[in-house]
């Protein structure tokens, strides 16, 4: 078998946490594909719509994402299903609407999206579970994701998406959870139902978090060691208060239930250069975050 970065990355035995892709404002188009290596460059869609959605993400810091039902499962409506979030860490939310036809996303406010603004769409209750899928970007986000995909639809058909690039290939199979921004990693469709089942009950998975991506990785870190170190599992329970950062340090102060925590984390690239997806034509160190102190205010 060929190189597989999810593989060696487990073998590794390096750690998830502080690994989630850094965005807060997230636009999901259902675009059946194929989605080609890059989804907006490569897919064919008409009107060169992709070059404008790329465009247009770059200026108001969206990270815009085509998705589809998992093979075999049905539409839940005629036209293009599309998802609007704003992942804040503290006020997440959601909306979404069903276009017409793919070329009506030129009417879409992503300035208003970008700056944590309604685009105008419909609320939705959530929340989306997002399997990446894409396997023209990286094989491990196919073989990983798919079946995690599948697994997820049986139980979840409704909230249940494939979804293009969002981060992260080597720890395939991974799941984005809209509105939280929270990213899991390594599930298999057992665990990943698993998480599904206690984002249900409103707790989170804390054996697959990668981190939460409306926080610099340094705080997402910092979040999963205080959830682990007072063992709070609840999703909204872990509010951002304060943070300093100085020399790759970071300082941050976080409310857990009315108990305030500070949290020391320094963060630094290791020695040693790896392979970090199965299309890399060169090694690059992998970044480390060590927390090393948590304490009750």
């Amino acid at each position: 078998m060929s190189f597989r970065c999810a593989a060696a990355s487990e073998e590794r035995s390096e750690s998830m946490a502080g690994t989630a892709s850094t965005v807060r404002s997230f636009l999901l188009v259902e675009h059946p594909g194929p989605w080609g290596v890059d989804a907006l460059r490569d897919a064919r869609m008409p009107d060169g719509i992709g070059p404008e959605l790329r465009a247009r993400a770059a200026a108001t810091g969206t990270k815009v994402l085509l998705i589809r039902r998992p093979a075999g499962a049905s539409r839940d409506a005629e036209g293009v299903r599309v998802f609007a979030a704003y992942a804040h860490h503290a006020e997440p939310w959601l909306e979404t609407t069903v276009l017409g036809d793919l070329a009506e996303v030129h009417d879409l406010d992503l300035e208003a999206l970008g700056g944590g603004r309604s685009p105008g769409l419909s609320a939705h209750p959530g929340p989306v579970l997002a399997v990446c899928t894409h396997g023209r970007h990286d094989a491990c986000c196919a073989e990983r994701g798919r079946p995690v995909a599948a697994g997820l639809a049986e139980l979840f058909p409704e909230q249940t998406w494939e979804v293009s690039h969002i981060g992260g290939d080597r720890f395939a199979g991974n799941l984005l959870v809209l509105p939280y921004g929270f990213y899991f990693g390594r599930l298999d469709p057992v665990t990943a139902r698993g998480v599904a089942r206690l984002l249900a009950a409103g707790e989170v998975d804390l054996d697959h978090l990668r981190g939460r991506s409306g926080l610099p990785m340094s705080l997402q870190a910092a979040e999963a060691a205080l959830r682990r170190h007072v063992d709070e599992r609840r999703v909204s329970a872990v509010r951002l208060l304060s943070r300093e950062v100085h020399d790759g340090r970071t300082d941050a102060v976080f409310d857990v239930d009315g108990r305030r925590y500070a949290v020391a984390v320094t963060s630094s690239r290791g020695p040693e250069l790896e392979t970090l997806t199965c299309r890399a034509l060169r090694q690059n160190p992998v970044m480390h975050h060590e927390v090393h102190e948590i304490r009750a205010l």
